[in-house]
């Protein structure tokens, strides 16, 4: 292994042989787990109010070592990759009762590569960054004379792991991340408004720093800004509700995507559990989890298992077809794992998540779609929401929307808030657009204490009934 290999980083205090024997000795009595080496630096920087706020830089390596026996699971981790601190962590896993079953299968090997290897954390110096902020908040000043304040930050992290297991099976991945934001405040005759854009995904920051990408990112938080400056107080009642493309799709990550999580359905928690073959939305709805995007935020070649990602059909022309799975409720549901089994970092167990969660166009024109609505909301972008797993029930706030009024837009509104529950939902769309779009890579998902990066998308959808809650 020579040091210009990234896994090098792993193996300063290990031999890679020793690695693969003591995960051997450490699994001997389980049925699966692994041996889960990581290697992370990131930065973030923050310019705000007209200076540099923040500049942080961090470096960390460890291992999470994890034995699966029936239902139960050990797990222990450490900062230091050493033969000592796995030795330790795997007298953890001497409390698990010994496997019964027949170990699992190691997962089938992958050579595809969604991102480049490089780190971007590298790629530029710091006075460069430095500067793109400080340009980014001049020109987004000089827009407008209501601008008031400007925030951008930029983050990169760069990440190598190598997965381990008691098989002899080893597979590794070398996980690039950047992200740009800009956030913009206006004030008119007393009121201040916000606008907010943000992009990103698994590649270097090249595009971040062409002009034409901070170009419009400025001009598209500065024109919600000023939309939302002329907002008049939203209706409240049921209402037929357009949804627009890309980034509303987080409502279908939150409202559906969790519910059809393998963990959720094998201990019938979720709203969809035990619905395998029933219609559980209307006609042309397919829903589908893909990790496997060239480029894309939620993107992994392998997943934190090693089991190589996919398409994952979750739901097609209305009917349920299958749940997301790591390899644990795979096993235990008697199914095969999707690629699904993600963890935060070193310091936590696998459990199944989301990856680019996202519905499928239809033949619908948008502009036709809207023509049809004669009293309703078009929901164009998306703040945050909660959401209750079991049921589904969810409450989402827009942070643009506007009136429809006789198939035309009418008054931007604020204060809307969408209330209802993933599964209905799904039954109430009566329209679905051509225009099906991923959003620009800014997700981040939260589920049992850990966050990851994600992908939603959808097209344009026409949804019936939708209760809107407002302050008017």
């Amino acid at each position: 292994m020579t040091q210009t290999d990234p896994r090098s980083l792993l193996y300063r205090q290990l031999d890679p042989a020793r690695a693969q024997a003591l995960t051997a000795e450490a699994l001997a009595r389980c049925d699966d787990g692994e041996l889960y080496m990581q290697f992370i630096a990131s930065e973030t920087f923050a310019f705000d109010d007209g200076r540099l706020k923040t500049a942080d830089y961090s470096r960390d390596a460890g291992f999470g070592l994890r034995g699966v026996s029936g239902e139960m699971t050990g797990f222990a981790h450490a900062n230091e990759i050493s033969e000592e601190s796995i030795r330790r962590a795997g007298e953890t896993l001497a409390l698990l009762d010994p496997a019964k079953g027949q170990p699992g299968a190691p997962p089938r090997q992958n050579n595809r590569h969604l991102y480049t290897d490089q780190s971007p954390l590298d790629a530029l110096p710091f006075a460069e960054k430095i500067k793109l902020l400080e340009t980014i908040d001049a020109a987004a000043r000089a827009r407008d004379p209501r601008v008031v304040q400007v925030t951008a930050s930029l983050a990169g992290s760069w990440s190598v792991v190598e997965i381990v297991r008691a098989d002899g099976f080893v597979a590794h991945d070398v996980r690039p991340l950047v992200r740009l934001n800009v956030s913009v405040v206006v004030e008119q005759n007393g009121r201040r408004e916000t606008g907010s854009f943000g992009i990103g995904g698994r590649r270097l920051y090249d595009d971040l720093f062409q002009p034409e990408t901070w170009n419009r990112a400025i001009d598209t938080a500065l024109a919600q800004a000023l939309v939302n400056l002329e907002s008049v107080a939203a209706p409240a009642g049921e209402f037929t509700v357009l949804l627009g493309p890309g980034w509303p799709g987080v409502l279908l990550h939150e409202a559906v995507g969790h519910g059809l999580e393998g963990d959720f359905n094998r201990k019938g928690t979720s709203a969809f559990s035990g619905r395998i073959g029933e219609r559980v939305g209307a006609p042309g709805v397919t829903v589908v989890d893909d990790g496997a995007i060239l480029g894309r935020r939620g993107s992994l070649s392998i997943d934190d298992e090693g089991t190589p990602t996919g398409e994952t059909v979750l739901i097609e022309d209305g009917i349920l077809k299958g749940y997301m799975q790591d390899r644990l409720n795979a096993r235990l549901m008697g199914v095969e794992p999707t690629g699904n089994g993600r963890r935060e970092s070193y310091a936590h167990a696998p459990m199944p998540r989301m990856t680019n969660t996202f519905m499928k166009g239809g033949n619908d024109d948008p502009a036709e779609l809207l023509s049809r609505i004669k009293n309703g909301i078009f929901a164009k972008s998306f703040g945050g929401g909660q959401v209750d797993i079991v049921s589904g029930k969810f409450v989402f706030s827009c942070t643009e929307a506007y009136k429809v009024e006789n198939g035309k837009l009418g008054a931007p509104i604020k204060g809307a808030t969408l209330i209802g529950d993933g599964p209905t939902v799904l039954t109430r769309v009566m329209g679905i657009g051509n225009d099906m779009a991923l959003d620009e890579g800014v997700g981040i998902c939260g589920k049992g204490g850990q966050s990851v990066p994600a992908g939603v998308g959808q097209p344009t959808l026409l949804v019936e009934g939708l209760t809107v809650g407002g302050t008017g």
